[in-house]
């Protein structure tokens, strides 16, 4: 990596707000991994074959993703609170929000995404170190 062309090399604030704007209001996926799965089916008190069943999609290949109600919300964001009902047991997609690649990319994009999350560019300071190790942490 060649930090001197990164322009969040000095890096980012976030400071989560809890407003679930990052868990619905459009399409989109949440990649859930067979672990993941099997955490939130224990959560929610049933087998992970149920679990898969009710809230999981297979979309290619067998990259599965968390089910959306037809608003675009995740299946497991409260319609009442727009907080998520499972928040500890998130999938890493979801806990390394928004240092995703998407927003990343260039400066443009993660000024068009800090519109919508009242998160970005507040809070805490997160380190080029930081960002990078959420950005690389999903697997697909």
């Amino acid at each position: 990596m060649v930090t001197k062309s990164l322009w969040y090399k000095d890096g980012l604030r976030f400071g989560c707000t809890s407003c679930g704007s990052c868990c619905g209001g459009g399409p989109g996926f949440v990649w859930v991994t067979q672990n993941e799965i099997e955490r939130l089916a224990a959560k929610f008190g049933i087998t992970p074959e149920l679990f898969e069943k009710l809230f999981v999609w297979t979309v290619k290949e067998g990259h599965r993703s968390l089910k959306e109600y037809p608003n675009g919300d995740c299946v497991l964001l409260d319609e009442k609170t727009k907080k998520c009902k499972f928040y500890e047991e998130r999938p890493i997609q979801c806990k390394t929000w928004p240092f995703w690649d998407q927003n990343l990319n260039k400066k443009i994009f993660w000024d068009l995404m800090s519109e919508h999350c009242p998160g970005c560019n507040r809070g805490r300071l997160y380190s080029l170190d930081e960002i990078e190790k959420q950005r690389t942490a999903i697997e697909l």
